[in-house]
C-alpha cells in the first residue's frame, strides 16, 4: 500500500504526465528515471492503450523507481492497477469513476487527483474529495483531442474557488509558461515539453527553475 505521509508532503511543482508514444529513450523508466534527475516530484503513469496486465507490470516497476527517489506515484484512471502496484493515487478525468465513490474505496490516504475546467467542476471535486485538481487545457496539445480550453483568468478563478493545490496542464513548455504567472496555481503538469525532448533531464532542469521562478518565488 501507499505511504500517508506521501500524500501531506507532495510537491506540485512539475508534474510529469508519461506517454510512451513520445519519449526519447529506449524505455519509460529510463525516462522517468531523467525526469525526476531533472526535477519532477510527481509521476503520473498513463497508458490509455495497454492490456490490463502490461499496465500492471509497467506501474509495478515504475512503483519501484519511484519508491526509491520518494517520488509519488499516480495512476491514470485506474483504481485497480494504482492498488494492485500500491500506487500512491489516482487521477480522475470528468467521464471516470467519481472522485467521492473512489475515495470510498481508495481510503483517505491515497492522492485523488481531478480533471476540471470550470469553477463549479473544482468546487464540486474537492467537495467529494480530491486532494489537487488538474486544470486545462491551457493550450492545444496532441496528446490529448477532447479538452476544453481554460485561459489564465479561468485558471485564477478556480484557484481562488478552491483551498487544494492546484496544477495546470496542456501544452504548457519553457516558452508558454510565464503566462501562469499570477494565477496563484501550485505548479504545471506536462508531457511533450520534457518526454519528447533529447536531454529529459535538462528539459525538466529547465522547466523546475522556471515553475519556482513563477509560482513559488
Amino acid at each position: 500500500m501507499s505511504c500517508a505521509p506521501t500524500k501531506n508532503k507532495a510537491d506540485y511543482t512539475l508534474y510529469l504526465v508519461t506517454d510512451r508514444t513520445l519519449m526519447t529513450t529506449d524505455t519509460l523508466e529510463q525516462a522517468v528515471s531523467q525526469a525526476i534527475d531533472g526535477g519532477c516530484s510527481i509521476i503520473q503513469l498513463r497508458e490509455k492503450d495497454a492490456y490490463s496486465r502490461a499496465f500492471y507490470e509497467t506501474a509495478c516497476r515504475l512503483r519501484s523507481l519511484t519508491r526509491a527517489r520518494n517520488v509519488p506515484l499516480i495512476i491514470n484512471d485506474r483504481l485497480d492497477i494504482a492498488l494492485a502496484c500500491g500506487a500512491d493515487g489516482v487521477h480522475l478525468g470528468q467521464k471516470d469513476l467519481p472522485c467521492k465513490a473512489a475515495r470510498a474505496i481508495l481510503g483517505k490516504d491515497f492522492l485523488i487527483g481531478v480533471s476540471a475546467a470550470t469553477v463549479e467542476e473544482a468546487v464540486q471535486a474537492e467537495a467529494d474529495g480530491a486532494d489537487y485538481l488538474g486544470v486545462g487545457a491551457m493550450h492545444v496539445t496532441a496528446t490529448k483531442t477532447n479538452t476544453r480550453p481554460v485561459t489564465p483568468l479561468l485558471l485564477s478563478q478556480i484557484k481562488s474557488a478552491v483551498s487544494i493545490p492546484v496544477v495546470a496542464i496542456g501544452g504548457i513548455n519553457e516558452h508558454n509558461i510565464g503566462e501562469l504567472q499570477n494565477t496563484g496555481i501550485d505548479g504545471v503538469a506536462v508531457v511533450s515539453a520534457i518526454l519528447s525532448q533529447p536531454d529529459i533531464q535538462k528539459a525538466a532542469q529547465l522547466l523546475r527553475q522556471k515553475a519556482e521562478e513563477l509560482f513559488h518565488g
